[in-house]
């Protein structure tokens, strides 16, 4: 093995490490916002980078069509549900009782058990490797026949389904303003 191959064998692994690296950090910090937040918009924006970095695993992981499907749902129908739901109730937003910091107490500790917890497992069970069965189908062709031939009923109902809520949330804040 030449110091060249040794060179170009570390930049292939680099690549996708430092990548899965930088992507974690974008769903921990953005995750940590979003519940952390005190305002429900900047909740909803850090949700927004969650989701997009939820993306970028499965684009890691090679799987296009779930990448994009995360994006298309989440992101694109969800969240925009969401912020829809976040902008049409203009209700004050209400300042949190001084007698439930107790609740924070109880939520942080009951969090740090699950995750030692967690830590346990992951570092106790012992985990094999299998070897790669096959590589993963790029062509979505089937996939998509499918959608619009077989499971075609389920998929309109499912988008009728979204935008009668969303007609019916701006009805009944339109509603309740008059």
């Amino acid at each position: 093995m030449n110091v060249q191959t040794a060179i170009q064998d570390v930049a292939v692994w680099q690549g996708p490490n430092i990548a899965f690296w930088m992507i974690t950090a974008l769903v921990l910090i953005s995750g940590a916002v979003a519940a952390l937040s005190r305002g429900i918009v900047q909740a909803a924006f850090a949700l927004f980078f969650t989701l997009l970095g939820v993306a970028g695993y499965y684009v890691l992981l090679g799987s296009s069509f779930l990448a994009v499907t995360q994006v298309v749902i989440y992101v694109g129908g969800i969240l925009v549900l969401l912020m829809f739901g976040i902008l049409l109730t203009a209700r004050p937003m209400q300042h949190d009782p001084k007698d439930t910091r107790w609740l924070y107490v109880v939520a942080g500790i009951l969090s740090l058990l699950l995750f030692a917890m967690l830590l346990y497992l992951i570092w106790t069970i012992p985990w094999r490797v299998g070897p790669i069965q096959s590589t993963p189908a790029n062509d979505v062709r089937p996939l998509g026949r499918e959608l619009l031939t077989t499971y075609l009923l389920p998929f309109e109902v499912a988008g009728m389904t979204l935008l009668l809520c969303l007609v019916g949330a701006a009805y009944l804040v339109r509603r309740h303003e008059r």
